[in-house]
């Protein structure tokens, strides 16, 4: 093991080694290559901005005559502009003696503080203002002196100042060569042309035979990966011919405004010097301020006041903070996909490398390295070090946040996010994979327990918060939204019917935070949900199962849980409930769902879902259909002894005492409800003793048949039972009283004789959907208590008080 370890770490070493090899050499070809590679980048880059031009006028006169014409139009438009440079350079040049005085007259106007750091620079232009024209050092001034030859006597004598003895060379000069003298004034010149003269070739051919080449660079950097390399060539060719296409209107843009304010603020040659800003601006970060120098400068020239520099000035700021923060925003977008630092760092590169040429080639041969980065996998970390694509997805940068506790607010991440996305897609996309990253880390040993409980205990709280807001739609849903609110909008859906699902952890405490998660989501589509805790073992979850009145169960299994333990309470929910609704959630998963599905289907499955998301559809699939006719409730198999203890406590068919008014009253004022009774269940129907709130004709008769009671339900099962929505319980959905009165909340406790057998219940109900705290479910349960107290003393002496095993506070159903 310790020799696999030096030789990896040898490897390792040549491989860096090897790779800063690569890098030196590529550099360094880049820098000494510069003569021809500057060429052949300025080719391409003009190839790619009159590529779309070309091909689409190819299509009327031919390849050849279009790249004539491009290259012609080309040609003219550089001619006339050049053209009308130079009459305004000519022009300038016959105005600039003119603004001699008033250039005079700002140097003497210009005044530096005395003294401090500032006193022999103040002392400099003192004296340089002095030498020019209307200054005091020409004028021939008397000087004092004093002769202090004896201490006694003093004599002053007005001398005319020496001026400074000029020193004299002799310089022998031969006669000029007029070959050399050429020479010296078109080798400058040339240099540039033949650069030009090359790039243009270059152009024409490279749009004569651009498939041809495309095909060839396929060949040889695609190396077999003819789509990739299609891919990228085709990205790479989109974003520079865009980026150009952009930078070209916004310069334009630029210097149009240009033009047009120096022309009324009075600065002469407006025209030149737009087009110079519009031209320059193609140097990125120093070219607009390059072309505003001469304009400033010549503010200062061409008037006697101060306003028209001050004008000239705010021109061009003003213009360059429109064009920074909203042209090219605008414009731009995202076509390079390059950030902005890498752009700064790659313009200070190319410079340094190829100079001018480099700052003005930097913005598109980095946005080339960055696709290169996307499409070549080799080439990655040029993607990840200059792209303006989030280094971190944003389940890593939440799982790094929770990691790193204190340091940052992990929340702040889940506020964001939730802004553009939904609350299933932070699960899905965000809490899962941390969840999966948090177990295989540990189990790697890269995370020691402790942190692993932290990371879910976080994850947890937040979960927890989360739960606890309204739910409220991200801006994509507001937005989609709002525009089918445009359109004519089909009638809203009837309800969907009601579906109680029961989710269970198929091992660790991860797959019950994928449990809550879902519950949570569930709640808010108006199911009832809830979950169990991982801390159970299989026979408790079943036991659990089969008590509770669940439509559908969720077994929940986040990686590296496996496909196991699913089936393997899979099958023991199946033998044990046949008809029973199995979803199994395999969250996360990615790799053979194929064969997972088609595995936990033969255990006893009905679905598989890889998403939360997912998993709402199909628990909505799954869910039973409103039946037309209420469910009634289930007759107890102790029917008669029920109705015997009823009919012995003298209740049914009395009148109204003010003992039980007083506390319906206050029951309907202490939960703010409209209706609040005590009804007794007889054999056929169900007695009204006390009622706050019902409908007239409900409180005259004072009974309604059994078969349509909601508080048979509570009696039958003998606990509490609170329905957030009767419209959306598949039992009471078509319920014929309460869709007459509008009723859509119910929460009853059951009412018990001396002896234990359920009698009635203490009921509340609304005309809204609402929930009940676990406070207020208490609550409820401590009036109906007090009620069976008055009922007690109504019991014949002879009859054994009720075990306290009997009350109703022992078991509560939680339905919604």
């Amino acid at each position: 093991m310790p020799a696999l370890k030096t030789k990896t770490t040898a490897t390792d070493a040549l491989v860096g080694l090897w790779t800063l090899a690569l890098t030196a050499f590529i550099v360094a070809t880049l820098y000494f290559g510069r003569e021809l590679l500057i060429p052949l980048a300025l080719s391409a880059l003009l190839t790619f901005l009159l590529s779309p031009l070309v091909t689409r006028i190819e299509r009327w006169i031919g390849r050849i005559a279009a790249v004539l014409l491009v290259v012609a139009l080309i040609f003219t438009g550089l001619g006339g502009t050049g053209w009308i440079f130079t009459r305004q350079m000519v022009d300038l040049a016959t105005k600039l003696p003119d603004y001699k005085v008033n250039i005079v007259a700002k140097l003497h106007a210009f005044r530096l503080p005395e003294g401090g750091a500032f006193s022999a620079f103040s002392r400099t232009v003192e004296e340089l203002k002095n030498e020019l024209p209307g200054g005091t050092a020409a004028e021939a001034s008397p000087t004092v002196t004093q002769e202090t030859d004896r201490p006694e006597t003093a004599v002053t004598s007005l001398t005319p100042p020496r001026p400074p003895a000029v020193p004299v060379q002799v310089v022998e000069t031969s006669e000029s060569d007029p070959m050399d003298l050429m020479q010296s004034m078109i080798a400058p010149v040339l240099g540039p042309l033949g650069t030009a003269a090359l790039v243009l070739l270059l152009v024409i051919f490279m749009l004569l035979e651009r498939e041809d080449l495309r095909n060839r660079l396929i060949r040889l950097v695609g190396q077999g990966r003819i789509s990739a390399t299609t891919r990228a060539m085709d990205d790479a060719g989109r974003r520079v011919a865009r980026y150009l296409l952009m930078q070209l209107v916004v310069n334009v843009t630029y210097g149009i405004p240009v033009a047009i304010g120096l022309y009324f603020i009075g600065v002469p040659n407006a025209v030149l010097w737009g087009g110079f800003a519009a031209v320059l601006r193609f140097i990125p970060y120093v070219g607009p301020w390059i072309a505003a120098v001469i304009p400033i400068l010549l503010s200062l020239a061409v008037s006697s006041s101060w306003w028209t520099p001050v004008l000239t000035i705010s021109l061009f700021i003003v213009l360059e903070l429109l064009s920074n923060n909203v042209m090219e925003p605008w414009l731009y977008g995202a076509s390079t996909g390059v950030s902005p630092i890498a752009l700064i760092i790659a313009a200070v590169f190319w410079t340094w490398l190829w100079g001018p040429v480099g700052l003005v080639l930097a913005t598109p041969l980095t946005v080339c390295l960055v696709v290169m980065g996307r499409h070549v996998p080799r080439l990655t970390f040029l993607s990840v070090v200059l792209s303006d694509e989030d280094a971190l997805t944003p389940a890593e940068d939440c799982y790094y946040r929770l990691l790193t506790p204190g340091e940052h607010d992990e929340l702040e991440l889940v506020e964001s996010y939730l802004k553009a996305n939904s609350l299933t897609a932070l699960y899905d996309s965000v809490f899962m994979p941390v969840l999966i990253t948090a177990e295989t880390e540990a189990r790697a040993e890269l995370l020691d327990q402790e942190q692993l409980i932290n990371v879910e205990q976080s994850m947890r709280d937040i979960i927890e918060d989360l739960g606890t807001r309204p739910a409220v739609p991200s801006k994509a849903a507001a937005e989609k939204a709002g525009a089918a609110a445009d359109e004519k909008a089909p009638p809203p859906p009837a309800l969907a019917p009601d579906c109680r699902v029961f989710c269970l952890p198929a091992r660790a405490d991860r797959d019950e935070l994928a449990g809550i998660m879902l519950v949570q989501l569930a709640r808010q589509q108006g199911f009832g949900a809830q979950n169990a805790p991982a801390k159970m073992v299989a026979g408790e979850l079943l036991a659990l199962v089969e008590k509770a009145d669940v439509d559908v169960i969720c077994i929940s299994v986040v990686a590296p849980s496996t496909v196991i333990h699913a089936r393997y309470l899979c099958l023991k929910l199946r033998a044990l409930l046949p008809r029973l609704k199995i979803l199994i959630g395999l969250w996360g998963a990615t790799e053979e769902i194929t064969e997972a599905t088609r595995r936990l289907r033969e255990s006893g499955a009905d679905e598989v879902a890889t998403t939360l998301a997912e998993a709402l559809v199909q628990m909505a699939r799954l869910a039973p259909p409103l039946s037309e006719e209420m469910t009634p409730a289930p007759i107890p198999a102790d029917e008669e002894e029920r109705l015997a203890a009823l009919a012995a406590l003298n209740l049914l068919d009395t009148e109204a005492e003010p003992v039980f008014d007083r506390i319906t009253a206050k029951l309907a004022r202490v939960f703010e409800v409209p209706i609040a009774l005590i009804s007794l269940i007889d054999r056929d129907r169900q007695f009204f003793k006390s009622q706050t709130g019902l409908p007239e004709e409900l409180a005259q008769a004072r009974q309604t048949a059994r078969n349509v009671s909601v508080c048979g339900h509570v009696a039958a099962k003998n606990q509490v039972m609170v329905i957030e929505d009767l419209a959306r319980d598949r039992r009471f959905a078509n319920n014929p009283l309460l869709k007459e009165h509008g009723i859509r909340f119910y929460a009853g406790a059951p009412l018990l004789a001396p002896n234990g057998q359920p009698i009635g219940s203490l009921c509340l109900m609304d005309m809204r959907p609402r929930q009940l705290t676990d406070r207020e479910k208490r609550l409820l349960q401590e009036y109906a208590s007090e009620v069976m107290e008055e009922i007690a003393k109504r019991a014949p002496a002879d009859r054994p008080p009720a075990t306290e095993s009997a009350t109703p506070q022992a078991s509560v159903s939680n339905e919604q």
